[in-house]
């Protein structure tokens, strides 16, 4: 097929002028509203904390938004800092059949684009819109293979970046192009910084969104990039995946069907590898009215990350605690949900949930291994001290497009987690005009 920087590059100018479907626009909107309800409960905690104090000295003028500490500053800036607080308590949403979350990459540089020189609502659904397109099909093009070493949101979420922030900064197709080719070579993150305990993991979408502004900045002003860098021998692809990508399988839908209209918004606050597992047990739990003290034994089997990332038996801090299958199940029994209180000091050491996690086995099972990244299903094998046995196939997770969120629920999913951190007047003040506004939001009163 012809050069697949150069299609993609077409493709994302064309959001800027070609007509936006009011069901495109409805789910752009969607991801904003359940971007912000993630990025708010993150401001006040680390990294972004952290970092914000750090980098206070060089923040230099600018009129983008740094949630974490309601200041402004310069674009990049802005987007380092709000991306890193989006990742922070695991409730932003997911593209599945990349394994990517593409909110907290690309939605803030492209907002604080748009803060920094201005611009309406409808650009930045334009702008989020050709960043989710760019980076998701990039994901894609290199998936499940890149998943083995690499954090897919730290790497190919700085193509979100670029593009969405090229996108805003009128950059055509040929400046367009050269920020997706920088931004191939700025892309990193690891998974052995998630594997083990440490601060790194919201650091990737937070570098992802500063570097791939950084692209979209020099392509406006012309610099260039290798345009053969995705697809080349010793390109992106090649080193990040088993070959030089999955180009024509990627695209085969390219103009038909709309990422954004297709995104997994979060019901539990930590991995969705953890997901389908946890749906299962919630449904066996209210239909069979068991409580945490009846159950004797929870055998999970789930596809490959399921097993390689989320089975921690002996996870202690919030971060192991996040991704741990074990954890998460003890959580549910005794919390009745996985939300942010989960991870809450006093429920990391709760002895209740504690006492479960011994009874939570997880294994790999080869027939939802091979349905991974297009289906993320579970069996579960819950075992009652009574006796009895109950098995549950979860064949997808609850805020899966063949399972979404509601508008209502994903309001009530807004309205629990910014509530506590704007109060509610300011909090259903936000919400309405993320539902309806024409105008971006600015500063808030965090």
């Amino acid at each position: 097929m012809e050069n697949p920087l150069l299609v993609l590059a077409d493709h994302a100018v064309s959001w800027r002028d070609r007509p936006l479907a009011p069901e495109v626009a409805h789910h752009a909107r969607r991801a904003l509203i359940d971007w912000f309800a993630a990025l708010l409960p993150g401001c006040s905690r680390p990294p972004a904390t952290l970092l914000a104090a750090a980098l206070a000295a060089e923040r230099g003028p600018g009129r983008s938004i740094c949630y974490v500490d309601g200041k402004p500053g310069p674009l990049r800036h802005a987007a380092l800092l709000n991306a890193t607080a989006s990742h922070t308590v695991e409730f932003d949403d997911i593209f599945r059949d990349a394994g990517y979350h593409p909110a907290c990459p690309t939605i803030p540089p492209a907002l604080a684009a748009i803060q920094q020189q201005g611009g309406g609502m409808e650009t930045l659904l334009r702008a989020v819109a050709a960043g989710y397109e760019v980076s998701c099909r990039i994901g894609m093009a290199v998936q499940p293979s890149h998943y083995r070493n690499w954090h897919t949101t730290g790497t190919v979420g700085t193509f979100g970046a670029a593009a969405a922030t090229a996108l805003v900064l009128g950059c055509d197709a040929r400046q367009m192009a050269h920020a997706i080719a920088t931004a191939a070579t700025f892309a990193g993150g690891l998974q052995q910084a998630f594997l083990s305990d440490g601060m790194s993991k919201p650091l990737h979408p937070g570098h992802a969104a500063e570097a791939g502004a950084l692209a979209a900045i020099g392509a406006a002003a012309g610099v260039t990039g290798a345009l053969d860098v995705l697809h080349g021998p010793k390109g992106f692809a090649a080193a990040t995946s088993e070959d030089t990508g999955k180009w024509e399988a990627a695209f085969t839908d390219l103009g038909r069907r709309i990422c954004i209209t297709e995104m997994t918004f979060k019901n539990h606050g930590c991995c969705g590898h953890i997901f389908a597992s946890l749906d299962a047990v919630d449904d066996l739990r209210r239909e069979h009215g068991f409580g945490p003290d009846d159950v004797a034994a929870i055998h999970v089997g789930g596809y490959g990350p399921t097993k390689t990332v989320c089975d921690r038996p002996e996870a202690r801090t919030e971060q192991e605690c996040r991704f741990s299958t074990q954890y998460c199940m003890g959580a549910l029994l005794v919390l009745g949900g996985v939300r942010l209180a989960a991870f809450a000091p006093e429920n990391l050491a709760n002895p209740a949930i504690r006492a479960i996690m011994p009874r939570v086995t997880v294994e790999l099972d080869p027939e939802l291994a091979d349905a991974y990244p297009s289906r993320r299903a579970a069996r579960v094998r819950l075992t009652l001290r009574d006796g009895r046995v109950l098995d549950r196939f979860q064949p997808t997770r609850k805020g899966d497009p063949d399972a979404p969120l509601s508008d209502a629920d994903l309001s009530a999913k807004f309205e629990e987690l910014v509530a506590p951190v704007l109060g509610a007047g300011p909090a259903s003040a936000l919400l309405e005009t993320l539902w309806h506004g024409d105008a971006v939001p600015g500063a808030l009163p965090i």
